[in-house]
């Protein structure tokens, strides 16, 4: 299986969790690389695509893990970083899904050629939406890319595949006017399921408190709308 070792390129691994992927027991995939600086990031060793040090975790390696706990997993996750920068990746999942595992991915939908290339391998897509598209270019960093993001979510909307959309509240970037934009939008686009995540502040982050956070994500009238809207709504806190 040496080939295996240049497929995709790992920043580390979660190897167990039932948090990444609804009712699963899943090992997780973070993806080296991302196009975004999203300034909320909780993963920002993961954004270079390119680094010095040797990696723990070469593509190899994890499939081996992952074989000898069989009977302990349900899943595996690919996650990031973003996973559609690596042009591996529909390989890597292929061969996961020829284990015998399901198969999740994180994005944001960045690039809708990637995701076409592995959805029909793909069992669940977790789907970030960073928000009202107006607000897009500041909320990744200065890539205003929202029309493709709307190709990749309106191509996994037509592809039956099961996925979620969720997006993370941080106030120094979002309002609650923001939120009902952005939930508007996808109740619109046809969007089934939908959660609002606490950002819990970034190292960088010395200014938002924790009541700033949570009031964000508290609004009365916001959530009514949300789970008006959606046949599956939450908070994540």
């Amino acid at each position: 299986m040496s080939e295996n070792k240049s497929v995709i390129k790992i920043g580390d691994v979660n190897p167990f969790s039932i948090v990444d992927f609804p009712d699963r027991i899943a090992a997780v995939v973070f993806m080296q690389g991302c196009p975004w600086r999203c300034p909320f990031c909780y993963n920002r060793e993961l954004q270079p695509l390119d680094i010095s040090d040797e990696p723990l975790w070469t593509f190899e390696k994890f499939l081996l893990f992952i074989q000898k706990r069989k009977h302990a997993l349900d899943a595996v996750v690919f996650s990031g970083g973003e996973p559609l920068m690596q042009k591996g990746l529909s390989k890597a999942v292929k061969e996961v899904k020829n284990l015998g595992f399901t198969v999740g991915l994180h994005t944001g939908g960045y690039d809708p050629k990637a995701l076409e290339n592995v959805l029909e391998y793909v069992d669940w897509v977790g789907f970030d939406i960073k928000g009202p598209k107006e607000k897009y270019k500041s909320l990744t960093g200065g890539f205003g890319i929202f029309d493709e993001v709307f190709k990749s979510l309106d191509m996994l909307i037509k592809s039956g595949v099961d996925f979620e959309c969720r997006t993370t509240c941080d106030p120094r970037a979002l309002t609650v006017e923001d939120l009902f934009e952005t939930g508007q939008f996808l109740k619109k686009a046809g969007v089934k399921e939908y959660y609002l995540q606490k950002y819990r502040p970034v190292e960088s982050d010395k200014t938002t408190s924790d009541m700033q956070c949570e009031a964000l994500i508290s609004d009365k009238d916001l959530t009514a709308f949300l789970k008006a809207s959606f046949e599956k709504f939450d908070v994540r806190r």
